[in-house]
């Protein structure tokens, strides 16, 4: 879902500007706005209960990508709904989630009323986490906050502040081979129209044309150096492939493309002791 930052002003890891940002209060009024509609789409995918690591379905019941939880406090950046955080806990696990946008928490507070699995869930910007140093054995987020945030730096940082040395830290992102290719589930999704270089960000504009809403590019070397910097090291890169029984589409995600081209990209990282 989403959590995020204010920017810094910075330049990206190229050196160079990566275009036009938007406050981070924009970005939270429009998951306030649009949290019930993205619950009302996703959610039998997503399940009440349930970890997805994104469009292709890959379930960490199955991928196991954070280990043995049984026990551990655990923390979800951009929790939305705490779909994830709710199945932790009945994997055994303490879970908290943290989200910038107040409706989303109101979706979990109504999921665990609707299950009976309660999770605590935190209405907080990503770059800012209300919770002292060494916290968290172990966060994840998925899809949630890093692909909205401008200082991206800043939340890493936060999440390596939050989580004990050797921590692990999982998070999945759109795969950024997908920013050069037009989001578009069909054929004419699988031709290239920009540059993978290209770190201008997505954004949307409300009616007075204000920028509302950001999804912002970093190339596979902008991450890994992202992460080393924050104090990570990376242990491994999931790019999982499209299960022949999955026919959903969402968004730019199909079976089509899904084939042909790696949809998610999941960072396995381990805080550096």
């Amino acid at each position: 879902m989403c959590g995020v930052a204010e920017p810094s002003g910075a330049t990206g890891p190229s050196g160079r500007a990566p275009g036009p940002r938007v406050p981070g209060a924009a970005n939270r009024r429009w998951w306030d706005d649009n949290a019930d509609e993205y619950q009302l789409e996703h959610g039998a995918f997503l399940r009440d209960t349930g970890f997805v690591w994104g469009p292709e379905g890959l379930d960490e019941a199955d991928a196991g990508l954070l280990g043995d939880v049984r026990g551990l406090r655990i923390l979800e950046v951009g929790c939305g709904a705490a779909q994830c955080a709710r199945w932790l806990r009945t994997a055994g696990a303490h879970p908290v989630g943290v989200d910038v946008s107040f409706r989303q928490a109101q979706h979990a507070r109504r999921l665990d009323e609707q299950t009976g699995v309660a999770v605590p869930v935190v209405t907080a910007d990503a770059g800012a986490l209300p919770f002292t140093g060494a916290t968290f054995d172990v966060a994840c987020s998925a899809y949630g906050a890093l692909p909205f945030v401008a200082d991206l730096d800043g939340v890493l940082r936060e999440v390596a502040r939050v989580l004990r040395e050797r921590g692990r830290w999982v998070f999945s992102v759109s795969h950024p081979v997908r920013w050069a290719f037009p989001d578009d589930p069909g054929p004419a999704g699988l031709v290239a129209n920009r540059s993978y270089f290209d770190r201008t960000p997505y954004v949307e504009t409300d009616r007075t044309g204000r920028p509302a809403y950001a999804e912002y590019h970093r190339t596979l070397g902008d991450w890994i150096r992202a992460l080393t910097a924050a104090g990570f090291v990376v242990r491994d890169l999931v790019e999982p492939d499209w299960p022949a029984d999955n026919t959903n589409v969402w968004g730019g995600w199909s079976p089509l493309r899904g084939r042909l081209l790696p949809g998610t990209a999941i960072f396995v990282c381990e805080r550096a002791a």
